[in-house]
């Protein structure tokens, strides 16, 4: 499995290529930073943004995309900027025909780190060991991105493999929840029991009759 993490910004919007599958190693094929100058229109830095991508996408070929997702700050023209990117990116991919995935950025230290509070050098820290790499990855935007293909291969390809076994699963008759609940014989004795019901309600000794008074 070969992923494009994508770390939106429209000044830096860090890019990292990673391959593997869950439970092996994984390996950086590529890290870098797609950067446009602060004092340009926001037309042409989008269209940087798109340019800069459409050649990582060209030069790796990957499966799969796996982009932040944004999520509110304070500084509203920040994330609206990287809204722009993120949304740039989405569209560069699904041009391609790649599957875009969205993870946010608690869920993606969560994975990296084990902890959804970890700080952008925990995160660069555990990139540098998981990937084996001799040097941090820099800037931060550029292991955020290689972070965001980890976290994308570890849960996204558990996700992706689960429901594959579902589909294939349908294909042999009937549905997996259909198939779960017609296993084994029906009950004989009696009707099942009512939700909330007590279990005295529907549990007897043998030999007695539900009828029968309690000596």
């Amino acid at each position: 499995m070969r992923v494009l993490g994508v770390d939106p910004g429209l000044t830096r919007c860090g890019v990292g290529v990673v391959e593997g599958l869950p439970g092996r190693q994984l390996a950086m094929l590529g890290v870098g930073v797609v950067r446009t100058p602060a004092e340009d229109e926001l037309g042409p830095r989008l269209l940087a943004i798109e340019q800069g991508l459409e050649s990582w996408l060209d030069r790796y070929s990957p499966e799969l995309v796996a982009v932040e997702r944004v999520f509110a700050q304070h500084n509203v023209r920040t994330v609206m900027g990287t809204a722009q990117a993120s949304a740039v990116a989405v569209l560069c991919a699904t041009r391609r025909g790649i599957p875009v995935t969205l993870h946010t950025p608690s869920e993606v230290k969560a994975a990296v780190t084990g902890s959804g509070r970890a700080d952008k050098a925990q995160v660069t820290a555990m990139v540098t060991r998981i990937l084996r790499l001799d040097a941090p990855p820099k800037p931060a935007d550029a292991a955020d991105a290689l972070a965001l293909a980890i976290c994308h291969i570890w849960r996204g390809g558990t996700t992706n493999r689960l429901t594959a076994a579902i589909k294939a699963h349908g294909t042999g008759g009937g549905s997996w929840h259909g198939a779960a609940r017609q296993e084994g014989p029906a009950p004989q004795d009696g009707p099942a029991p009512q939700a909330g019901a007590p279990r005295a309600a529907y549990g007897r000794a043998p030999g007695r009759s539900r009828s029968s008074p309690r000596p």
